[in-house]
C-alpha cells in the first residue's frame, strides 16, 4: 500500500500547517487519508486548504483538549518499554479511535494505557468530512 501525503493545496495552507503541532498535524493526516478518497468521490483528492477555517478551529481545540486531559497517559505511552510510541501516533490514533475505525490507541501493544486513552477518547464522538454547499470541507 503506497503512503499517504496529505495534498495541502496551497503554500498558505502548507504555511499554517506546519505552525500546528505534531499530534495535530497527524489527526488531521488521518482524517484526510480516512474519509478523502476513492470510497468516497465527493471527497476524492481533496486539499487541505478546502477545509473550513471553522473545522480548522475546531480540530485544534479537540486536540489540545485531548492532549491536555490525557496528558500523563499520553507521556506513559510516549515512554512505553517495547512500543515505539510517540505524538505523532498519537494524533492518528486519537481520529482513527474516536471514529470507531479498525484500530486505534487499543491495537498499539499500549495496554492499559492504549485502553484508558480509548475510553478517553469516545466522549468526543465520531466525526466526518462533507462538503457544504459553499465547496469547503466541514465536519459533522
Amino acid at each position: 500500500m503506497p503512503e499517504f501525503i496529505l495534498d495541502h493545496g496551497s503554500i498558505e495552507a502548507t504555511k499554517e500547517f506546519n505552525k500546528l503541532d505534531l499530534f495535530t498535524q497527524s489527526y488531521i493526516e488521518a482524517m484526510y487519508w480516512t474519509e478523502c478518497n476513492s470510497d468516497n468521490p465527493e471527497l476524492d483528492e481533496a486539499s487541505l486548504d478546502e477545509l473550513s477555517p471553522d473545522s480548522l478551529k475546531a480540530i485544534i481545540e479537540d486536540c489540545t483538549e485531548f492532549q491536555e486531559s490525557n496528558a500523563e497517559l499520553l507521556e506513559q505511552a510516549y515512554g512505553h518499554e517495547t512500543a515505539k510510541y510517540d505524538d505523532a501516533c498519537a494524533g492518528h490514533d486519537f481520529w482513527l479511535t474516536r471514529n470507531g475505525h479498525g484500530c486505534g490507541f487499543w491495537d498499539r501493544g499500549l495496554g492499559n494505557v492504549g485502553d484508558e486513552l480509548t475510553k478517553n477518547s469516545k466522549p468526543y464522538g465520531s466525526q466526518s468530512l462533507y462538503r457544504g454547499d459553499d465547496g469547503l470541507l466541514y465536519l459533522g
